[in-house]
Formats: structure tokens, sequence, C-alpha cells
């Protein structure tokens, strides 16, 4: 059938490194492809043929319109067509590119920043239609690789959603490429037992004092009758991923440890799912 891996994002972010880690994995990755040429690329990926898996890489440029029509036709002949969108805030680009001394794409009449913002205006609509969005801001290149690995990995079921479950502390900041945010503060919070703050959601006396808790119990209840209504639509949808994130304060007791029950329960659900404790060593 053939399947496409769409590569699009901030200038910057990613984009490049994306690409390159794909093509290690086994992608024939093509970049700055003009979108007219995409369906005479799709004649690689047919079934059987010597091309199976084409990574895509879409930058701004004169046929940025024409992009998201082009992978409309793919996906009607029956092409599986994931798109990664890659992002990172306005501050870190600018590190980026002062560091590499390169220009960027939109810096014609305007400050680094002001074309920056630009872009991130002009690539709403395809970080709209994105199955993924990656924020790069806080990785580094081993990073990156491992979240491209996670994604694309030859591994990995075609054809089925991939879930992630996040835990993670509100006073670092919403994980941005999360789907669902599950707030988990009403718990009470075992940072104030002092035998338990120096331990974790992945130690068994913290969660032990959650299970304690009638409302932990009656929102664990509740929590797994939404998931499980939820993701069966969701893969009726054709969704390719979906991280469900849940926070706390710090992202060390609660949120670890509710992320942790809920990918018991999905897995046992038959979601095999990925589990990132995205703040438990801060």
């Amino acid at each position: 059938m053939g399947e496409f891996v769409v590569i699009a994002g901030l200038s910057g972010a990613g984009r490049s490194q994306a690409a390159d880690i794909l093509e290690d994995l086994g992608w024939f990755v093509i970049d700055n492809l003009p979108p007219a040429l995409i369906p005479k690329v799709s004649e690689l990926a047919h079934s059987g043929g010597p091309v199976d898996q084409v990574a895509l890489v879409v930058g701004t440029g004169p046929y940025h319109d024409e992009v998201l029509p082009a992978l409309g036709a793919l996906k009607a002949q029956g092409k599986r067509v994931r798109i990664l969108f890659l992002e990172a805030s306005t501050d870190v680009l600018v590190r980026r590119y002062e560091s590499t001394r390169r220009r960027h794409p939109l810096a014609a009449d305007q400050t680094l920043a002001d074309a920056i913002e630009a872009e991130r205006l002009l690539l709403e609509p395809v970080k709209a239609e994105a199955d993924v969005v990656v924020d790069t801001s806080d990785y580094n290149v081993h990073q990156l690789r491992q979240r491209i690995i996670d994604l694309f990995d030859a591994d990995t079921d075609r054809g089925k959603m991939q879930v992630t479950v996040v835990s993670f502390g509100y006073k670092h900041g919403l994980p941005l490429d999360a789907d669902l945010v599950i707030d988990c503060r009403f718990l009470p919070n075992p940072h104030w037992v002092d035998e338990l703050r120096p331990l974790s959601g992945l130690d068994t006396e913290v969660v032990s004092y959650l299970d304690a808790q009638d409302v932990t119990s009656r929102f664990m209840d509740q929590l797994q009758d939404l998931l499980l209504f939820l993701l069966p639509h969701y893969v009726k949808e054709g969704k390719s991923y979906l991280t469900v994130a849940f926070g706390c304060t710090g992202g060390r007791h609660r949120s670890v440890a509710i992320a942790e029950r809920v990918a018991g329960l999905l897995d046992r659900s038959g979601y095999t799912p990925r589990v990132n404790h995205r703040d438990l060593d801060r």
C-alpha cells in the first residue's frame, strides 16, 4: 500500500535532523519536493516495490498552499499518510539561528523574532492537520532521535494507534504535544507527608497512600470509563497517535502514580502504551 510521513514545522525546529533519523531507520527521504510531484513519488511506494516507506520534508516555500491538497489526494489513493509537525519556542529558535548564523526564510524585511512568528502563523493549517506535534525546545539531538524512533520505529504495528501516557508538573509547563490533559492536583498531595516527600509515584508507599483515599478510587473508575469510551472512537476516526498527559504540581508523585495506573489499564485493554515521566527527576 505504501506509507508516507510528512515532516513539517518551523524552520530551526529540527526538520533536517528528523529526516536524517528516519533515513537511518530505513525510510526513503525526499527534501523540498514540489507538491505537484507527490503523486509521482507515490508510485515508488506501491505494494511489493523497492520503496515502501517515504518521508517528505516540507518547508515554507512558494508551494506551501499546495501541500495539504496534495496530501489529501494521497490519502484518497489509500496511502497511509502521517504528518509530523515540529515546533519550538521563539526564544529557542532565535538562539539556534544566532548560533548557526543561518538566514530565516521569511526574514527579508523584518526581525528574526517577527519572521519566526510569521512562519508560525503561516503553518497553523498544517499544524492543525498534524498527527503528532513535537516541541523540540528542550530536546537535545539524542532526545529528538529517541522521540522519532518511538514514533516511527519499524517494530511499531502499522495501522495501530500509538498511545503515549505522560506525567508532568504544572510548574514546569504543559506538554504541548498532549491531546488529552488530566489535572490530578485535586488528589491529596504526598509531598506534604514527610516520609513520602523524597519518594515518587513509582514507589509502593506513595501508591498505597493514594489508593487509601476514597477520591482516588472514584476518580480511577470514572477515568477508566472515559478512556475506554474515547480510545475506540479515536481509532475509528483514523488517529495515528494519542498522547494522554497527567499533571500535578511538581510531576513527581500524583501524576506519576496515576500515569502508571492508566498505562497498565490501557495495556490490559490492548493498546500497548508508551510511558514518559517528563519531570520525575527535576
